[in-house]
């Protein structure tokens, strides 16, 4: 029999929405149905989820297809930028604002003025180098020219200093003797005319370098040796006021010194003007003295108390004399013309025999006096102490009734 009530179909589930479920609530809430149908439910996408997901969408697809104001005007600037050339500045003058580089400004100022006064340029170039050229010339020039000079001056002083012997310097058949290194002369006057000779060509030839005023200073010795004392003042002097012997100490002292000497020499060959001379001396001594390095002041002060006693004032030559002896005699002092103590406290003792003790001697057998004492006293009697001082004052040039001189 049919049933008399109508049987009720469920309604299907409209296709694209998702089914609402209601929460169930009670016992029921933990049937196995109610759990499956709430796990069900965990995937399904509402209508609001939906409506966001094809809004989102479509916002998507409007921002591929149009770029907003901002982006299209920068794509374009910059696909103008590939496509035009840049523009360089340029180095001309309409190139330059206020705002450039001063360095870059003034280059540009002098690249204009080149071109525009191009063949000045061209002249100041062409003088600039010719003039590195003369002076690069010069300097070879002036070195290979001191070198020679220098040489020859060797040469000379080699010459100076060689052997007096009546023997040829080859006579000896043994080969194997050494070569001597300074020339054999025949005699004194030999060996200073050859001297003389090749100082006088450095001064010639080489006028003006160092190793020629250093020449003519040799040369004025050997003239003084020689009896010329006039021609010998007259070249210390010019050695002295030279540039070498205004910056150099030993030239200006040795060229004093020998002018002294030579204006000595002089006061004893012109009788008539001998006092002039002789004041001269004692000026070029006094100079000497004012020059307190390397023992030119002491050797000045003896020099002068030698000329005072010329003069016939033989306190005055005392008293220069002692203060000499306390300066050369002090300890600790190194007295680079260490004959100087010696000659000093002789002249001293000669002219006052109470300012100095009795120098000890020693007799012919060697005994006694201050070898027998322990003592370190020379002999200025012993003639080979005679001897060198002899040897130096004809060195030097000094008359012999002066006394000994370096």
């Amino acid at each position: 029999m049919p049933d008399d009530e109508p049987k009720h179909e469920e309604d299907p589930k409209p296709e694209g929405k998702a089914v609402e479920s209601h929460p169930v609530e009670g016992p029921e809430a933990f049937h196995p149905e109610a759990i499956a149908a709430r796990v069900d439910s965990l995937g399904a996408e509402t209508d609001l989820e939906r409506i966001a997901r094809d809004e989102e969408a479509k916002l998507h697809e409007r921002k591929k297809k149009e770029k907003t104001g901002l982006e299209s005007a920068a794509s374009k600037r910059l696909a103008r930028i590939g496509e035009e050339k840049v523009k360089r500045p340029s180095a001309s003058k309409e190139g330059f604002s206020p705002e450039a580089d001063p360095l870059l400004r003034r280059a540009a100022k002098a690249s204009s003025w080149v071109q525009d006064h191009r063949e000045t340029f061209i002249a100041m170039v062409v003088v600039g180098v010719l003039g590195f050229g003369g002076f690069a010339g010069y300097s070879y020039w002036q070195d290979k020219r001191n070198t020679d000079a220098s040489a020859v001056l060797g040469q000379a002083l080699t010459d100076e200093h060689g052997h007096i012997s009546d023997k040829p310097a080859d006579s000896d058949d043994d080969d194997t003797r050494a070569k001597p290194l300074y020339p054999t002369f025949k005699s004194a006057a030999e060996r200073r005319d050859a001297a003389l000779a090749k100082y006088n060509a450095v001064e010639s030839k080489y006028a003006g370098t160092g190793a020629a005023i250093l020449a003519k200073l040799s040369a004025a010795s050997l003239m003084l040796d020689a009896g010329d004392a006039k021609a010998a003042a007259a070249a210390y002097e010019e050695v002295g006021a030279s540039a070498l012997g205004k910056v150099d100490v030993e030239v200006r002292g040795r060229a004093l010194e020998g002018l002294g000497v030579a204006d000595e020499a002089l006061a004893q060959s012109d009788s008539a003007d001998k006092a002039k001379h002789l004041d001269d001396a004692l000026g070029a001594y006094k100079k000497l003295a004012d020059i307190d390095t390397g023992g030119f002041k002491e050797l000045g002060q003896y020099h002068q108390a030698r000329v005072l006693q010329s003069q016939g004032d033989k306190a005055k030559a005392i008293e220069v004399l002692k203060e000499v002896q306390k300066r050369v005699s002090e300890p600790g002092e190194d007295q680079p013309f260490s004959y100087l103590k010696f000659v000093v406290e002789d002249r001293l003792r000669e002219l006052d025999p109470t300012a100095l003790p009795p120098k000890p001697r020693t007799d012919a057998s060697g005994k006694g006096g201050a070898k027998a004492a322990g003592g370190n006293q020379v002999d200025m009697n012993d003639p080979q102490i005679k001897k060198i001082l002899e040897q130096l004052r004809q060195k030097s040039g000094a008359p012999a009734s002066s006394g000994p001189t370096p």
